[in-house]
């Protein structure tokens, strides 16, 4: 009887409402919306850029707080974590609109890729042969280059050219929201193919299993 009892108990913990894949496919979709409303809107502005920022980083956010709960065993929640609380404080930063300026589009989106960027680089190595390890490594690695880039494109650069007699101006925030864009799309590549892959044999066992009941572990 008692063993009977145990049975029924632990039953409810084999369901998996949420995986490392999931979170993976998560991610990618916030990010493929992020890239096409760059791609397919005409205005680059810091006020398009610094909007489609916001409502990225903060719906991204929210996925990966789900994410600390119900996917990542105890010990192992931190970047999540701080991935999570960073991603939210920039995200509502972004979504003033009387703080949609040049600088701060700068400002905000190389902080975000910087440290979101190293914390998930530092996870991924940490983890080395885990699940979603590789990943973590790639995308915290696109972080940090997409925070470099942005550092090397002047604030007030603008470049005036003209096309059959008309004439256009290329300017530092129109490249940088083109920027950010650019890496929103390989994101969403990577992760929607990471997160549809077959899972490797083990990954049960390390880091996919519902958390639900270790709610009261140590984060």
């Amino acid at each position: 009887m008692p063993t009977a009892s145990r049975s029924r108990t632990a039953r409810p913990t084999t369901g998996r409402p949420l995986t490392v894949r999931t979170v993976q496919l998560g991610r990618a979709l916030m990010a493929a919306v992020a890239a096409i409303m760059i791609t397919f809107s005409p205005d680059h502005s810091a006020a398009v850029g610094l909007s489609v920022f916001g409502g990225f980083a903060i719906v991204t956010s929210l996925v990966l707080i789900v994410s600390v709960i119900v996917v990542h065993e105890a010990g192992r929640r931190w970047p999540a974590v701080l991935m999570g609380a960073i991603t939210l404080v920039l995200g509502m930063a972004a979504s003033i609109p009387a703080w949609r300026t040049d600088a701060l589009f700068f400002v905000l989106v190389i902080a975000w890729a910087a440290l979101t960027g190293l914390v998930e680089l530092i996870w991924g190595i940490r983890t080395r042969g885990q699940e979603g390890s590789r990943d973590a490594i790639t995308i915290g690695a696109l972080g940090l280059l997409l925070a470099l880039l942005l550092l090397v494109i002047p604030v007030g650069f603008v470049q005036n050219y003209a096309v059959d007699g008309q004439a256009f101006s290329l300017t530092g925030i129109i490249l940088g929201v083109g920027m950010f864009g650019a890496y929103a799309a390989v994101v969403a590549v990577f992760l929607g193919i990471a997160g549809l892959a077959p899972a490797p044999k083990g990954a049960d066992r390390t880091d996919g299993a519902d958390r639900l009941a270790d709610h009261g572990g140590e984060a």
